[in-house]
């Protein structure tokens, strides 16, 4: 095996930790490139990639580090240092895989430099913190986060056994072949709510029939930033972006918003893409007594015991045409925005209890108004977005434009 498994991390202050598993992991055969990540003490063992490299890597060098004792400095220097090391090796055909240990600084480090890596690499993070929320560390990527239940501070009967079980593990994901599947058939990506559920269940069968593979994420904030970076790193081909909610959170304040960079992806990698308003008349929060105070006179709804969902006002929606019709401007091929002239979710029809017209209207002619790039068209349906019709549009459109 030619590739290696990447040992990183502060072998000054966790240095028994690391050589533990990296002799376990070569004990089953796989290599291991170590790379370390610490600033001022001596490293337990000599390692492959040395601090001085990682810090210049970071643009600093390891002395000015070391001389200003400041450790939210050394932590930031040496993460990025790692970042663009390990980025490197992997560019080179080096890496199978990277593992590493830490308390909230090294699982810092560590999960920073697994988020630079491409999905697939397999990536193991053994943390003090892995029980507590995560989002910050695995981001989008699949990092497998191990939970260490003990302080990382020394071998003893029980770390031995957790430390030795991450090791093989590592080793294991680095050994194995992942089957081929048969058909090597096209990835699309689409979005879902549970509110835009029929439509987006009715188009992904409509795609599968025809021979296309559909990944559906929810748009839950960290679904949308997922998808758009699948695009990026070239596994999607096509977009069906039923669900743009969540540019309701990064606007109004809400708890799953994806980013200002929702929606780049497709028209930068320059993928046909489908866009439609799913779920563009409600911002999220958590549980009714976690809505902000200001918005307490609001129309809102509970959703469930923990999801607590807000009407978007006329002014929100004429704000979020704008911002769709702007990303859209950007598409440099095929594409085609898809508006729902009866409503944008299951509870935005008539009698229930986003019901808004008024709210509908000002969002689509804000759309109409500042959407001007020939390459997308523009399509209305007198049906809501859960319409069989409107959803089946949609797919049809879609593979128009995947087979130009």
């Amino acid at each position: 095996m030619d590739k290696a498994v990447v040992v990183l991390g502060t072998f000054d202050t966790k240095g028994v930790e690391f050589k533990f598993i990296r002799d376990i992991i070569e004990g089953e055969g796989v290599k291991t490139i170590s790379v370390n990540a610490g600033v001022k003490g001596k490293p337990y063992f000599i390692p492959d990639i040395g601090n001085e490299e990682v810090a210049k890597a970071g643009g600093v060098s390891l002395k000015t580090l070391i001389e200003n004792n400041d450790r939210g400095e050394a932590v930031d220097a040496m993460m990025k240092g790692a970042a663009a090391v390990v980025s490197k090796l992997y560019e080179e055909g080096k890496v199978a895989g990277v593992i590493s240990l830490g308390g909230s600084a090294g699982t810092t480090i560590g999960s920073h430099v697994m988020q630079a890596l491409p999905v697939g690499v397999p990536k193991v993070m053994v943390s003090t913190v892995a029980s507590g929320d995560t989002r910050p560390y695995v981001g989008v990527k699949d990092v497998t986060m191990m939970y260490s239940v003990i302080d990382i501070s020394g071998i003893n009967v029980l770390s031995s056994q957790i430390l030795a079980n991450a090791a093989f593990a590592i080793a294991g994901m680095a050994k194995g072949k992942v089957p081929e599947i048969e058909g090597g058939k096209t990835l699309l990506a689409a979005t879902m709510f549970g509110v835009t559920t029929p439509c987006v269940t009715a188009a992904r069968q409509y795609l599968e029939d025809h021979g296309y593979e559909v990944l559906v994420f929810h748009a839950t904030g960290t679904g949308g930033k997922a998808m758009e970076s699948l695009i990026e790193a070239g596994f999607v081909k096509g977009v069906l972006d039923v669900t743009t909610t969540e540019w309701c959170d990064e606007l109004v304040g809400g708890v799953f918003s994806a980013g200002p960079t929702r929606l780049d992806a497709a028209s930068a990698m320059g993928i046909p893409q489908v866009v439609s308003t799913g779920a563009l008349d409600m911002v999220n929060f958590g549980a009714m007594d976690t809505v902000p105070e200001k918005f307490r006179g609001r129309n809102l709804y509970k959703h469930n015991p923990t999801v607590t969902l807000m009407r978007t006002t006329v002014e929100e929606c004429a704000e979020l045409g704008k911002i769709i019709a702007e990303k859209l401007n950007k598409a440099r091929r095929g594409a085609a925005l898809f508006i729902p002239l009866k409503g944008v979710s299951l509870i935005d029809v008539e009698g229930q209890p986003f019901y808004g017209p008024e709210e509908d209207k000002a969002l689509f002619a804000a759309l109409r108004q500042n959407l001007n790039n020939p390459a997308v068209e523009i399509v209305e349906m007198d049906t809501d977005i859960n319409d069989e019709a409107f959803a089946l549009a949609m797919a049809k459109k879609l593979v128009e434009l995947m087979e130009k």
